[in-house]
């Protein structure tokens, strides 16, 4: 795998514009094809080896398996391939670069596959609990090449103020990323007609409780 960088750095600046004017940013083509490829291929063999675990909602103890609201199911990144490695550096590059625009103290980012099959979906959501946000910023890249444009799975971005206002929906074709403020832009994953694969993850800040850093996801 070459070392070239993963993502254009002249992106940022309009990554910024896009956060502070909607509160989410889109662009195609944004990660580096070979490493999309490269991600892409750990995600399908996981699956294959039936290696991913059912996602579900909420986080601790109040974390449970809705299939009713979420399908997919997720294998969080360790840096145990190179291509995670690479990725997860590139995360953490853009990481301060947002802190050094924004002022947002951010310290920290988790990521983890996710494998939607075939009539699986995300009912609409929101990233994090407005007040209790330790979850800043949310991302998603999307891996799967020559997605076909009646294959569904879209993700759907909502408004904010107005959570029945549909925004933008976005095609998840391989190299395709997305980043919108956790706590304020509702979204959601329409049914997908074939094995779906991507990369969720979220800057987060510090939210230390009760001597606990940053409680555990």
């Amino acid at each position: 795998m070459s070392a070239r960088p993963v993502f254009d750095p002249q992106r940022l600046t309009p990554m910024v514009d896009a956060l502070v004017e909607r509160g989410w940013y889109l662009a195609e083509g944004f990660i580096d094809a070979e490493l999309s490829q490269a991600l892409y291929a750990e995600v399908c063999r996981l699956a294959e080896q039936d290696a991913l675990a059912a996602a579900g909602i909420g986080r601790g103890s109040a974390h449970h398996l809705r299939r009713d609201i979420r399908g997919d199911a997720i294998h969080w990144l360790d840096r145990e391939s190179l291509a995670q490695r690479r990725y997860l550096t590139a995360m953490g590059e853009l990481q301060q670069s947002l802190n050094r625009a924004l002022y947002l103290g951010l310290f920290e980012f988790e990521a983890h596959f996710a494998h939607y099959p075939p009539g699986s979906f995300y009912k609409p959501h929101v990233d994090s609990f407005q007040g209790r946000a330790n979850r800043m910023i949310s991302t998603v890249l999307y891996l799967n090449p020559d997605w076909p444009v009646d294959a569904g799975g879209e993700m759907v971005i909502y408004s904010g103020e107005d959570a029945s206002r549909e925004l933008t929906r976005v095609r998840p074709e391989a190299g395709t990323f997305v980043c919108f403020l956790s706590e304020s832009v509702p979204h959601e994953v329409l049914p997908t007609r074939l094995p779906r694969a991507s990369i969720a993850g979220w800057f987060r800040r510090n939210a230390s409780l009760g001597g606990r850093v940053d409680p555990a996801r």
